[in-house]
């Protein structure tokens, strides 16, 4: 029970914090809300107070039948009718007041956690603790704070009818409102145990309930309902989240059984010491030292009371319980990026004049003890288009992630005209970033709202989406959807118009040529596009790019050879760069290669087959 104690007041120190949450979402709200429980919390001790009054009046009147006697039951009987319409006028103003209480700090949290989510780093996305972090605080813990706030208040109106009773029971012993505090005391201990048992097990059960989650999304979205099908993985998935949720559930079912177990034996003991009060008051009944009004109000009072008591001990328990998992919302939102900003930013080079330099650049992800990158160095000339080619898991990408400074290198620098990433505004330098990655998002947007979703802090410029929408070679396939730039695209919501993977490609690159910025990086541009609408793109994207640094992560010849100069990455180093030709006049790896993908291209061609040459 000490134990328990302890961990109790470690955590009242999220208290203040969670209020001050509901009074910067509600305001004033909460301040009325606190009072209405207040006045509310009055009521019921007037209410027993009258009983008895009316109790003995009409003793009395039963006995003398007369007007007088008629008017003195009148008035406890007229303030009791007052009273239980004021109690209901304040009822109705409570529910009314937390529905607004509960929209107003339910979209609070919301935002506070999503504003939380876009800024950490994305390496915290990469880590299980990350995702554990983020399924407690967006499941329970984001509606707690205005759960202890009703749960104070709650306290706060029983605390009050508790004392008012207490004071109804004292002239007939000091040691009534005593007893009825021992009745009540182990449920009080059973409830701080429970609640510390099911925070406990909640937690070591969140890997449990994200796979539970995971397999029903698997089960139930469209990104994986093809291979589902094909594959006949419904009843594999549906069978492991059944297990998983047995798990889930044979423990919550387990913790229930001990807490009510532990709760009726509570209860037995309230029961007793309530039956030797009760043969107590009907002993003293017995010898004609109390009224038909000072039973009822003992009894009202006790009965009440009791009630209240454990009300008000669940009260505490349930604020014990919200402070353990308000621990966990707010880990989650005092999580501290890693990409620390410079406290005096540098401004970013405008125009790039000498270009991009990776200098002993050596990047691990966050837990991975193998190196993306090891002593890597890389210059890149500014105003020259640059290919990087190299098989899958060279570190080709890990390069964009680290020029948009989601991470900072382990060791090494990154500079953009001699000035570190490391001493420019983050913000500043994505801003004048145009970036395609690999895997483009599909936003459930009009096609026209698609290609300026990165433009967010300007107005719609119709002319300048249409002329992004050109340059990605998209704007045809726009134009012949149902609204053309106004038709909404993706299939989740209705009149929605789903696009091929390459379309969306289009759409992405699209998204990258509306920023107008000088550096330009695209990650397999064309990886879903075919030959002819490859072909037609690169037509035109030397012009699109002339006089800008632009970076192509591919692995198709047929885009790199187009390149000013090609870097061949192979295990995180540069092995190889030159043009086209001269690559080729290498006789190296890149040339090995290409003539290996010319070799598959004209023995698919004589088959009656085409194919485009890709760096293996």
């Amino acid at each position: 029970m000490l134990k328990h104690f302890k961990q109790t007041l470690a955590h009242l120190k999220f208290v203040p914090r969670a209020l001050h949450l509901v009074w910067q979402a509600a305001g004033a709200w909460g301040l009325v809300w606190l009072l209405l429980l207040a006045a509310q919390g009055f009521l019921p001790a007037g209410l027993v107070y009258l009983t008895r009054l009316l109790v003995d009046e009409v003793s009395g009147a039963l006995s003398q039948s007369s007007w007088s006697s008629l008017q003195a039951i009148l008035w406890p009987a007229l303030l009791m009718a007052l009273l239980a319409l004021l109690r209901l006028i304040i009822e109705n103003g409570l529910s009314w007041v937390r529905i607004v209480l509960a929209e107003h700090v339910s979209d609070h949290l919301a935002v506070l956690i999503h504003q939380r989510s876009a800024n950490v780093d994305l390496a915290f996305y990469e880590t299980p603790d990350f995702h554990d972090q983020l399924q407690r605080a967006r499941d329970d813990a984001l509606y707690l704070p205005l759960e202890l706030l009703e749960s104070i208040g709650t306290l706060l109106e029983n605390a009050i009818t508790f004392v008012g009773m207490s004071f109804l029971l004292l002239p007939y012993g000091w040691w009534l409102p005593l007893a009825l505090g021992a009745s009540t005391l182990p449920a009080f201990l059973v409830i701080l145990r429970n609640h510390a048992l099911l925070h406990r097990w909640w937690e070591a059960a969140t890997v449990q309930q994200r796979w539970a989650k995971y397999y029903d999304t698997v089960l139930t979205l469209e990104d994986s309902a093809a291979e589902v099908r094909l594959f006949n993985l419904g009843p594999y998935y549906s069978t492991a989240y059944q297990a998983v949720r047995k798990s889930l559930r044979e423990g919550r079912i387990a913790i229930a059984r001990r807490q009510h177990w532990a709760q009726f034996l509570a209860g037995v003991w309230g029961l007793l010491l309530s039956a030797l009060i009760a043969l107590w008051v009907l002993w003293r009944a017995s010898q004609a030292r109390y009224t038909l009004g000072d039973l009822a109000l003992l009894y009202q009072a006790f009965s009440q009371g009791q009630s209240l008591l454990h009300a008000l001990l669940g009260s505490v328990g349930r604020i014990y319980r919200h402070m353990l998992f308000l621990g966990n919302l707010f880990e989650f939102l005092d999580l501290q990026p890693q990409v620390i900003e410079p406290s005096r930013p540098r401004s970013l080079p405008q125009p790039l004049q000498q270009g991009i330099h990776f200098e002993n650049v050596t990047f691990c992800y966050p837990g991975s003890t193998r190196p993306a990158l090891q002593n890597f160095t890389l210059t890149i000339p500014a105003g020259r288009t640059v290919a990087i080619v190299g098989e899958n898991g060279a570190g080709k990408s890990t390069l964009v992630k680290l020029l948009c400074r989601f991470y900072d290198p382990v060791a090494g620098s990154i500079t953009l005209d001699d000035v570190d990433l490391r001493q420019l505004a983050t913000r500043e330098l994505r801003d004048n970033l145009s970036v395609m990655f690999q895997t483009p998002v599909p936003y459930h947007a009009t096609a026209a709202e698609n290609i300026a979703v990165g433009q967010t802090s300007q107005s719609l410029d119709p002319a300048a989406v249409e002329e992004a929408a050109r340059a990605a070679g998209v704007h045809e396939i726009i134009m012949g959807l149902p609204q053309g730039y106004a038709t909404l695209l993706g299939k989740w919501f209705v009149d929605g118009t789903g696009l091929s993977g390459g379309e969306w490609q289009r759409v992405a690159l699209a998204r990258a040529f509306l920023r107008q910025t000088d550096l330009i990086l695209l990650d397999e541009p064309t990886s879903a596009m075919d030959s002819w609408a490859e072909a037609e793109w690169l037509d035109r994207f030397r012009a699109l790019v002339y006089q800008r640094t632009a970076i192509i992560i591919t692995h198709r010849f047929t885009t790199a050879m187009r390149a000013d100069l090609i870097f061949v990455m192979q295990a995180g180093q540069i092995v190889e760069s030159g043009s086209h030709h001269e690559l080729l006049a290498q006789n190296g790896l890149y040339a090995t290669s290409w003539r290996r993908q010319i070799d598959d291209t004209q023995l698919l061609s004589r088959n009656g087959h085409s194919a485009q040459a890709q760096l293996y």
